[in-house]
């Protein structure tokens, strides 16, 4: 294993080609080395457990949600956009993670349902369903997006440009010219945003952070502009994945659907099983900060280590059958969300979304079926998010 056999061109193909590839590199064994795009030398983890390891190692620095990872961004934007709580490990990430939660509460969470039922049934209410209608642009994308507007108090004319820029930051494809454009366009917006918000704080999430910002155990100035980008892009890019990659799913598999119809009552259970099959996320990325072993292969310090949600979500030595839909599957405990001190502290929200789009399209409409096949449909070429570009479907 002293030569890379692959390339992280494996991470931009279409969903049929990833899960094939990741399939052969599984049966190989857990861990792979893989040319990166800088044309250093990475490694893969493909199996389950020593995924969930690799989450867990605190020689494992986060770099999953890293503008510019690996490139000369300038160093005031890299800092500006990275210094938040996926980027560190304990003791950093146990503050920052405690003073976000402060925030980002499980009880404000759920006194989003109604909001975000209502936001479902606007969207649905305008869709023009004399023909084909494209549930990404319809649903999947502007739900999380006006969801957020609400969460963080954002003005909603300002939702289109918030995912221009996200898409830009996590495609991983940009020349360094316009990714740095990108990161400047953020930042340009986040900190006068704050400013606003400092000055006439709101009920949201944003006048929340910025007072633990100003508090006595604060966020620093970095720390506040890098937590706003990372839960702006965990709590947009990829729900949008996740009800879009869900309702592909359903539709491709008609019995499991039907099932699904019939008994409402699986429908949080089915949404664990679309995530799993599907993760919104594809790769986790970490940093090894010292020699480590994972899987039976030596890690050098130094090394890129990319986790794979994806591939590790499909583990035949931890699901039985895992390239099969069971809406009720028992102990589905996978990785889409992460796992251990790193798990998403938006997952909460990100499964109501999830809950009350599928759901809610499944009430609306009883006739709904794909417009083109699924093998037809183009998915996005990152290396990180895992998603369809769109959903054409009839209802």
């Amino acid at each position: 294993m002293s030569e890379p056999l692959y390339s992280t061109d494996l991470l931009l193909v279409d969903a049929a080609r990833r899960h094939a590839g990741y399939a052969r590199l599984r049966d190989a064994g857990p861990v792979h080395p893989i040319v990166l795009q800088s044309g250093e030398t990475g490694w893969l983890v493909t199996g389950f457990e020593t995924a969930r390891v690799a989450l867990t190692d605190l020689r494992l620095q986060g770099r999953t949600a890293t503008v510019g990872n690996g490139r000369r961004m300038p160093e005031d934007l890299r800092r500006a956009m990275n210094s938040h709580m996926l980027n560190v490990g304990p003791p950093d990430h146990t503050r920052l993670r405690k003073l976000v939660s402060a925030a980002f509460t499980r009880r404000r969470m759920e006194q989003m349902r109604p909001r975000v039922q209502e936001l479902t049934d606007d969207l649905l209410d305008a869709l023009d369903t004399s023909g084909p209608v494209d549930l990404i642009t319809g649903l999947a994308l502007p739900l999380p997006v006006q969801v957020l507007t609400d969460l963080f108090g954002i003005p909603a004319e300002d939702s289109a440009e918030f995912h221009a820029l996200t898409s830009a930051l996590t495609s991983g494809s940009l020349p360094l010219g316009r990714l740095t454009v990108a990161a400047t366009a953020m930042l340009d917006y986040v900190r006068p945003l704050l400013d606003r918000k400092r000055r006439e704080p709101r009920p949201d999430l944003l006048s929340a952070l910025v007072a633990v910002h100003d508090g006595e155990d604060r966020l620093t100035e970095d720390e506040l502009t890098s937590m706003v980008f990372l839960l702006l892009t965990a709590g947009h890019e990829t729900t949008v994945n996740l009800i879009g990659n869900g309702l592909l799913t359903l539709l491709s598999t008609p019995d499991e659907l039907a099932r699904l119809r019939a008994d409402r009552g699986l429908l949080p259970r089915a949404v664990e099983e679309l995530m799993r099959l599907e993760s919104p996320v594809q790769i986790a990325l970490r940093y090894a900060t010292e020699p480590v072993e994972l899987g039976g292969v030596a890690i050098p310090a130094g090394a890129t280590v990319l986790v794979s949600l994806l591939a590790a979500n499909r583990d035949p030595g931890r699901f039985d059958e895992p390239d099969e839909v069971r809406l009720d599957r028992a102990g589905n405990a996978q990785l889409a969300f992460g796992y251990g001190y790193h798990h998403c502290i938006g997952a909460p929200l990100a499964r109501l979304e999830a809950v009350v789009a599928i759901g809610t399209v499944l009430d609306r409409f009883p006739r709904l079926r794909l417009a083109r096949p699924a093998a037809s449909l183009d998915w996005r070429p990152s290396p990180v998010m895992h998603g369809v570009h769109e959903l054409p479907v009839l209802c």
